[in-house]
């Protein structure tokens, strides 16, 4: 068996209808990963709070891989007016959660949208206000801990979206 390196591998380059928007996340390592992330997913925009770090922050560079570079990105100041647009051009809001509403993240059919916007909450917070998302999904956990990072929420999360939307 041999180990293939980034030259060996030959993705399948594909874009799905996801939209990421950042509730107020801080930590320029999280910013970072959220454009790996969502570039090796195939999403196609990011939007920041204009007091989250930004691209030019270097520890956000060094995390993100030039994946900045190759993902759609926007500042917002309104959390609120951002998502009623969003929602206005057909989107589906989705929030990655922890609420009494929140179905299973494995459970919810995603297929049965468009648009797909996900939100994530800060890392001390989560999304500051619930009620503007369609839907909320959490992931099972099986641990005593209820929670986990934003990034590997945003990993696992985006792994079933597009998962079920290559089945389309």
């Amino acid at each position: 068996m041999k180990q293939l390196t980034h030259y060996d591998i030959e993705n399948q380059k594909k874009q799905f209808p996801i939209t990421i928007v950042c509730d107020a996340i801080r930590t320029p390592e999280n910013i970072g990963m959220c454009f790996r992330i969502s570039e090796s997913f195939g999403v196609e925009k990011i939007y920041l709070h204009e007091d989250s770090p930004t691209i030019q922050n270097r520890n956000v560079k060094r995390t993100a891989r030039n994946t900045e570079l190759h993902i759609a990105h926007d500042i917002y100041s309104d959390f609120e007016a951002l998502i009623l647009r969003l929602k206005n051009e057909g989107n589906t809001i989705i929030g990655i959660e922890i609420t009494d509403k929140s179905d299973a993240l494995q459970g919810f059919d995603f297929k049965n949208y468009e648009k797909i916007v996900l939100l994530l909450g800060s890392e001390r917070n989560g999304i500051e206000n619930t009620s503007l998302a369609d839907h909320t999904v959490s992931i099972p956990m099986y641990g005593k801990n209820s929670s986990m990072n934003v990034i590997h929420s945003l990993a696992i999360s985006l792994y079933e979206v597009t998962n079920q939307l290559s089945e389309k």
